[in-house]
């Protein structure tokens, strides 16, 4: 993996997720496969998740699902298919470890557990500067 050639940032990420400004909050993709991903977002002063220079738990749970999100968009992009579109459907498990402060760089891996029909099962796991920050499990459902 090399954090210094990344696959898709900045404006191209907008080819793999529906998401736009302000409530994008990925910025990066390093690498994906079949089933993992890793993603990148560096954290904005003024990101609308951002409280007092601390990026909030909405903030990571939106942040882990774009990174998912951008997994699917990669993987649809290389069948030239449309980039889909999906829902939050569960969070289990969520692990807040620490806050990340404005200015941090997050580096999410994403495993994808299980797919069947249009609901993906995902492991996440987010760190910042180095240290896991949060983790969790997500149902994500995929729009037809």
């Amino acid at each position: 993996m090399s954090l210094d050639k990344p696959l898709y940032q900045g404006e191209q990420i907008k080819e793999l997720i529906p998401q736009r400004f302000p409530i994008m909050m990925v910025d990066t993709l390093y690498e994906a496969d079949e089933c993992d991903c890793l993603t990148g977002l560096t954290i904005a002063q003024d990101n609308m998740f951002c409280v007092e220079g601390e990026f909030i738990e909405p903030g990571l749970i939106e942040h882990i699902a774009q990174s998912a999100s951008a997994h699917a968009g990669v993987k649809a992009k290389l069948k030239n298919e449309p980039t889909p579109v999906g829902y939050i459907g569960e969070v289990k498990k969520f692990k807040l470890v620490a806050k990340p402060k404005a200015g941090a760089k997050l580096l999410t891996s994403i495993h994808i557990v299980s797919e069947v029909q249009n609901v993906s099962l995902i492991k996440a796991e987010t760190k910042a500067e180095g240290e896991v920050v949060a983790s969790c499990q997500m149902k994500i459902f995929i729009k037809e």
